[in-house]
């Protein structure tokens, strides 16, 4: 029997958009794989390794999703910060909005986030009363306030490490089609299969991974790795064993658990700097995106009868 990881994890576009939706949507963790975001690796221009598909961001990925859940939202963003301040202020808690990507470093509601970090986050704006603005941020901070000008200032996306225009945000959530979860999930499969075959492939980011650690992890890097790669990863592919499962996806579940284990296990041996260990599992890693693919392109088992 596999135990399923519940607990605390960076999901904060899948709970933000969770949030938007209501009680009638799928949970984060079948969110989080209907963004395709546990479907590969990647090496980003600033040299960060993510373990998410190439070409793919959280701004993709939610759209995508909307899509697969029958669902659609009006999103806007760009223009100057005067715009966006009034766009702002057309949030209320009757109509509210996700938006994102905000800079995490600049959210001086959180401790000790004291300047850029370049690190996306995504939140749910309640409103704006006078000059603050009210949200949930799903990283443990529900009704979270900040002044206006400087929840603007974060949501600038000059720091962030992908292509994303500043001031982004969906609103106008509307159910199009009424899907349960299982078909959205099962719908989602053929983009799961095309995201493992991108170009370059996934276990290039891998290998180039396994040069890094081997040569000089800076402080930075290792951070990365520790404090976030890592572990939504490994949460992301335990979510997605678990879903893949449920529809029937028996050897691609297993896989994906397999990666999750992995993937997980390179948190212990990355903070405490035993990076030969971190290193053979990275090595362990590589084969499994193309593994995770074949299985996922065979098709589902056919169910087992009494």
């Amino acid at each position: 029997m596999r135990i399923r990881y519940i607990g605390s994890g960076p999901y904060c576009y899948s709970n933000s958009l969770r949030m938007m939706l209501g009680e009638d949507a799928p949970p984060p963790s079948a969110i989080e794989v209907l963004t395709g975001m546990p479907f590969g690796a990647q090496l980003y221009e600033n040299g960060l390794i993510f373990f998410d598909p190439p070409g793919l961001d959280p701004l993709i990925g939610i759209d995508e999703a909307l899509e697969l859940m029958g669902r659609r939202a009006e999103r806007s963003g760009g223009g100057t910060a005067e715009e966006a301040v009034a766009r702002l202020r057309r949030v209320n808690p009757s109509s509210p909005a996700l938006v994102g990507p905000v800079e995490i470093g600049l959210l001086r509601h959180q401790p000790d986030m004291n300047g850029p970090i370049a690190s996306d986050h995504y939140v749910v704006v309640l409103g704006v009363e006078g000059d603050t603005v009210l949200m949930h941020d799903p990283h443990g901070f529900p009704y979270a306030t900040m002044p206006v000008d400087k929840f603007i200032a974060s949501w600038r996306t000059d720091t962030i490490g992908y292509p994303a225009e500043s001031f982004t945000m969906w609103r106008n959530f509307k159910k199009i089609r009424d899907l349960d979860v299982h078909t959205m999930l099962r719908d989602s499969i053929p983009r799961a299969i095309r995201l493992l075959g991108g170009t370059p492939p996934p276990a290039d980011a891998i290998h180039r991974l396994i040069e890094i650690v081997g040569g000089d992890l800076n402080p930075g890097y290792r951070a990365h790795l520790t404090h976030f790669a890592v572990r939504v990863s490994a949460r992301r592919l335990a979510d997605a064993a678990h879903w893949l499962g449920e529809i029937g996806y028996g050897r691609a579940s297993e896989v994906a658990a397999f990666q999750a284990r992995l993937v997980g296990g390179l948190q212990y041996p990355l903070v405490v700097q035993d990076d030969a260990t971190a290193m053979d599992l990275l090595r362990q890693l590589a084969p499994t995106y193309e593994q995770l693919r074949e299985a996922l392109a065979a098709g589902p088992e056919p169910a087992r009868t009494a």
